[in-house]
């Protein structure tokens, strides 16, 4: 039904309406179309159905899903902004078939770690994240080539490596939340969102620029919070933003 809702919202064209609020210094101007109404319905129904599944898994019990809500909805989100701009044609088939690829592979991860007695939880908890992360990238990338505001941009990828960084520090810290470690994460990130809105860089550089700090972050707390020893605790972070930063070296 996600998908379908996708593939269907390409053939629907009704008129949008705007939004407008002056604040102070600025006018914020805001468009509502059927591709936002679709994005937002389809993330809620997403977090729904990831509810309905899970509330299947027999080792839940009367447990909550709600940390089981996050990245399924935000997968879904984010593979439907691309999908929203690309022409209908190979290039959108092959998107949207990659994002429901996406999508089933987030599901049943998220499925797979509920039980902390799996032998498949360790792999499904990684493959979360680097998932989670890819989508970061995704939706930066995505949102960068479309040109955004830097008010409608910042935002937006705050929020997204808000969610995250909270679940994947969820996963690392074994059903602890770490809302604090996430809000400065998030607020990091949008700093550096802002200070590189304007620099004429590609988007793929862009979103690695992002990536590297966001994900280093996100791993070095992680190992804190575990008692890692700080030297121990800052080699993989420190390994893995040198590699995304000479990424974007290379793709700049």
């Amino acid at each position: 039904m996600i998908l379908l809702a996708y593939a269907l919202a390409r053939f629907v064209n009704l008129p949008g309406a705007a939004l407008g609020v002056q604040l102070p210094g600025f006018y914020l101007n805001l468009q509502l179309n059927v591709h936002t109404v679709v994005a937002l319905l389809v993330a809620l129904l997403t977090a729904t159905g990831a509810d309905w599944l899970l509330r299947e898994h027999p080792a839940l019990g009367k447990g909550s899903t709600i940390e089981h809500w996050l990245l399924p909805a935000l997968t879904a989100w984010v593979i439907g902004i691309p999908l929203f701009q690309v022409p209908l044609g190979p290039l959108w088939w092959a998107g949207f078939a990659i994002g429901g690829a996406f999508l089933m592979l987030v599901l049943v991860a998220e499925y797979i770690v509920v039980d902390s007695e799996d032998v498949r939880q360790p792999v499904a908890a990684g493959g979360l994240t680097v998932l989670s992360f890819a989508l970061y990238l995704i939706l930066a990338i995505t949102l960068r080539i479309a040109g955004l505001r830097a008010y409608l941009l910042v935002p937006g990828l705050a929020l997204s490596i808000g969610l995250v960084s909270l679940r994947t520090l969820h996963l690392r810290l074994h059903g602890r939340w770490a809302f604090t470690p996430a809000g400065v994460i998030a607020l990091l990130t949008a700093q550096i969102a802002a200070a590189l809105h304007y620099l004429p860089i590609t988007p793929v550089t862009y979103g690695l620029l992002l990536l590297g700090p966001a994900y280093a972050l996100t791993s070095l707390l992680a190992n804190l919070a575990e008692d890692v020893p700080l030297r121990q605790a800052l080699v993989e972070p420190a390994l893995v933003l040198v590699i995304v930063l000479g990424a974007a070296w290379l793709t700049r």
